[in-house]
């Protein structure tokens, strides 16, 4: 099964995060099959971008977002502030 999921990457205690396609078997920095965006948490308030179209597209295909990012995507989206 295909996931969309955050893939950690920064410094310690300074995380950033990609947002990916993985096949479900993969470990967190395994193999990716498409980032389609990034989340910064460590700035106030938290940057989030998102290829709005390639989620739909991947979520149209059967991927199932983790809850982290269902929740990034449903928060950010009601303040426009995912990209289309």
């Amino acid at each position: 099964m295909v996931k969309i999921r955050l893939q950690r990457s920064g410094a310690k205690n300074k995380p950033k995060y990609r947002i990916v396609i993985v096949e479900e078997s993969e470990k967190r920095n395994g193999a990716v099959i498409e980032t389609i965006g990034t989340y910064d948490p460590t700035i106030d308030p938290p940057n989030v971008d998102i290829k709005k179209e390639r989620f739909e597209f991947w979520d149209s295909k059967g991927a199932q977002p983790t809850n982290a990012v269902r929740h990034l995507v449903k928060r950010y989206e009601r303040v426009n502030r995912v990209p289309s």
